[in-house]
């Protein structure tokens, strides 16, 4: 759920244009400095992008795919201005909880025309949560530092992540995945979590973690008998 009102001005000001302008004003704001960053790790804008965010350490990654190995790397951190709740996954309307799980971003989830600058739903519920008897609508990242139950960057940073999800999405990556995550999720972690009420879930999703930090490709993610299951992506 997203916050009422936009409390920046320079959110407000950049959200009279019309969506698409405004996409476009910002993706020729960033994209000469991302073109120059991107070149300088190998890699290319428009190619296929993946996100992670960590709660705890309230930081939203984004990793692009490599030509040469197909292998995803870590193209840029940003941290997340503003986030509200506890750990642990959202589990209703109105409790103020930031998503945790896998979600995945199809072109028709961004929100250029967002109050809150730039945005897109990460698309909570996913089936996970449905079977779970969960609940909740317009769970975004997005601009404007204020949030309840979203991730909220700052305008520049949301510009930067925006044009290269777009730009993904632009030159055919049919969806980009979100993976949400309460904390990084190191053995040395998890052990700080036995016997947290949500130990089982974590483990859970600690699979996906662990496939991707051994594959640097998102894997392939499904729901069956109301637990994720995780395969390795086919990408």
């Amino acid at each position: 759920m997203i916050s009422p009102e936009p409390s920046s001005a320079a959110g407000s000001v950049a959200s009279d244009l019309p969506g698409p302008e405004r996409a476009s004003a910002a993706a020729a704001r960033v994209q000469p400095e991302l073109k120059k960053a991107l070149a300088a790790k190998g890699l290319h804008l428009g190619d296929p992008v993946f996100i992670r965010v960590f709660k705890e350490e309230r930081t939203l990654e984004l990793w692009v795919r490599r030509r040469d190995t197909r292998k995803y790397d870590l193209f840029r951190s940003w941290p997340v201005a503003a986030m509200s709740g506890v750990l642990g996954p959202k589990l209703q309307e109105g409790d103020a909880q930031a998503p945790e799980g896998f979600y995945f971003v199809p072109p028709e989830r961004m929100k250029p025309d967002s109050q809150f600058h730039l945005a897109f739903n990460i698309g909570y519920p996913n089936a996970y949560d449905l079977a779970h008897d969960r609940t909740g609508t317009f769970l975004m990242v997005h601009g404007n530092e204020v949030s309840i139950g979203c991730f909220a960057m700052t305008d520049p940073a949301i510009e930067e992540i925006y044009t290269l999800c777009a730009a993904a999405l632009d030159r055919g990556q049919p969806f980009f995945r979100v993976h949400c995550f309460p904390f990084r999720m190191t053995s040395a972690r998890m052990a700080a979590a036995v016997g947290d009420p949500w130990e089982d879930f974590w483990k859970n999703l600690k699979e996906g973690y662990d496939r991707f930090e051994a594959d640097r490709v998102p894997p392939d993610v499904m729901v069956e008998g109301k637990r994720y299951v995780i395969r390795s992506g086919n990408e």
